[in-house]
């Protein structure tokens, strides 16, 4: 059984067992947490599609670590122009052990 899961203004497919990085959240590690924006569930070839979430379908899943993804490297130049500009940013995440998918 699988779900489509909607956090941090992006939506995650995501199944029993799987490691996934999300948008930080805050919680501890070791902290189980639910999410109920759920956008379809999926069991085989069934499929239940919410409008525009599922009805009474949850996503419980354990909070495994926070970090920071790689540095993303941001690099402006005009040519002739005597500019160059250099910027990095690192992301925050929160990965989470998916427990169950309750539909």
């Amino acid at each position: 059984m699988y779900a489509v899961i909607k956090t941090g203004g992006k939506q995650y497919k995501v199944a029993a067992g799987e490691k996934i990085k999300i948008e930080q959240i805050a919680a501890d590690v070791g902290q189980e947490i639910v999410i109920d924006q759920i956008l379809a569930v999926g069991n085989g070839a069934e499929l239940k599609i919410g409008t525009p979430l599922v009805a009474g379908a949850s996503v419980s899943a354990t909070v495994v670590a926070h970090g920071r993804h790689d540095k993303v490297r941001i690099f402006k130049l005009r040519r002739r122009k005597h500019y160059k500009k250099s910027q990095g940013h690192r992301q925050n995440f929160t990965e989470l052990l998916i427990s169950t998918v309750n539909g």
